[in-house]
């Protein structure tokens, strides 16, 4: 019988300055927009900013960014054609590269250039890079205590998580306990618990570790217990007969088959989380990227309001990304065993 070959083709050098191109060719054109089209509206006010010698406004700061992206995706590509294992990415990559470019050139032309879009609800690009450059320290401290904030709940509910899922799927009496009261709290909403957090905790930064604690909890604990209790009886088995106590089949068998599981639990509650981090943050705490958004809508400057939610949105890709490089390291065991 002839094997299939489920391997991707290589990617030739053809392809590679395609994708190279696509890349680029939608920044560019957000780069050549700006510059070209006229500001027919004069309703918008971009300040200037000093730049050593050089004096820009807003707009050339923006297209300054747009170049700087445009020249890290063309670096990508060179990447890309120094390491063959890059490739398939990069080019797969290219089409949403491109759509990502002329997004923002349709963007600054509906929220600068034209001003069609409601004001000041929708601002163009080049008022929401203002708000980094007029506010940078402010916002990057609201910035650090957020991450400060998550880091606390976000690790003590991973923790807790896996112990009580692995208690919860090894031990049926610990089960029979213990997964009720698992199911019942899953199923509330962590901002619920709001009032009585505030009330037992001597300081709104305790209760809103607690409320990370309890959102990210629940989809550990619940996916790492399923883990556990799918582990192969197989295993088990062999681990028994070669001398293994509890411990060892706990810790060297159970939890590294369960590992799986448990990483779609943390990617789970990392989203459930960082919405509770942004709800808490509304409501009551001192700094973070959410009272800094409670504090600027008040004067309506929603531009600032767009930077800190694409600074959320960066901050949540990075953790994702952090959390993904972790699990890679740890299931290594499975390349080439799963697709």
């Amino acid at each position: 019988m002839k094997q299939i070959d489920n391997t991707n083709p290589p990617v030739t050098d053809r392809r590679l300055i395609q994708a190279a191109s696509l890349s680029s060719a939608g920044f560019l054109a957000a780069i050549l927009g700006n510059w070209l089209i006229p500001q027919i509206s004069a309703g918008v006010k971009l300040a200037d900013y000093a730049l050593g010698p050089l004096r820009l406004d807003m707009n050339g700061f923006y297209r300054i960014v747009l170049l700087a992206v445009m020249l890290t995706f063309l670096l990508g590509g060179v990447r890309a054609r120094l390491d063959s294992r890059r490739r398939p990415g990069y080019v797969r990559q290219a089409p949403f590269r491109l759509v990502l470019g002329l997004a923002l050139l349709l963007y600054d032309i509906l929220g600068t250039k034209l001003q069609l879009t409601p004001q000041p609800f929708f601002p163009g690009p080049a008022q929401i890079l203002e708000s980094f450059l007029m506010e940078g320290s402010y916002i990057g401290k609201n910035l650090l205590y957020s991450l400060r904030l998550f880091g606390a709940g976000f690790i003590a509910g991973i923790l807790l998580g896996v112990v009580t899922g692995v208690l919860i799927g090894w031990f049926p009496k610990v089960r029979y306990w213990t997964y009720p009261v698992l199911k019942i709290s899953g199923v509330i909403p962590a901002v619920a618990w709001m009032p009585f957090a505030l009330t037992l905790f001597p300081t709104p930064f305790a209760a809103a570790v607690f409320l990370l604690v309890i959102t990210s909890w629940f989809p550990v604990a619940s996916q790492t217990a399923f883990g556990i209790q799918s582990v192969s009886r197989v295993h088990l088995e062999a681990a028994r007969t070669l001398g293994g106590g509890t411990a060892f089949q706990v810790f060297r068998v159970a939890i590294p088959s369960a590992s799986p599981q448990i990483f779609t639990g943390i990617t789970t509650a990392c989203a459930s989380s960082f919405t509770c981090l942004v709800i808490a943050e509304m409501m009551g705490q001192p700094g973070g990227l959410g009272y800094y958004i409670n504090v600027v809508k008040v004067w309506s400057a929603y531009y600032k309001v767009f930077a800190a939610i694409l600074l959320m949105a960066v901050l949540f890709s990075l953790i994702l990304a952090a959390i993904g490089v972790l699990q890679d390291y740890v299931l290594r065991w499975q390349k080439g065993v799963i697709k």
